[in-house]
């Protein structure tokens, strides 16, 4: 019987261990529940805010540089002016004998 008495206080004591830790296990998971958590998102704001103030800057560099680099093609051409104008004439001579020398044979 003694055997028994053993067992049954020990599990008497088991019992009772467990009960308080399901009492306390129930206390806090009633605090957390009442608990609200509140988070600062200022930081992050700061942070999102100045981000889009640099991107707005780096669109505003970008269209910039788009804009010179329009005007610089625009502005491009493939061959000097004097260039042109000492090709052109060369032309105008070139044709011009080629009719002076054709005149001259057929004459």
């Amino acid at each position: 019987m003694t055997k028994l008495e053993e067992f049954t206080v020990l599990l008497v004591n088991e019992t009772t261990d467990f009960r308080n830790a399901l009492e306390k296990l129930e206390k806090l998971n009633a605090q957390l529940k009442e608990t609200k958590i509140k988070m600062d998102l200022t930081e992050y704001k700061t942070l999102i805010q100045s981000h889009q103030e640099q991107m707005i800057s780096n669109i505003k560099a970008m269209e910039r540089f788009e804009n010179h680099f329009d005007t610089t093609i625009k502005q491009a051409k493939i061959y000097p002016n004097w260039a042109v104008v000492v090709f052109i004439v060369s032309l105008v001579l070139g044709v011009g004998a080629v009719v002076v020398m054709i005149m001259g044979y057929f004459r």
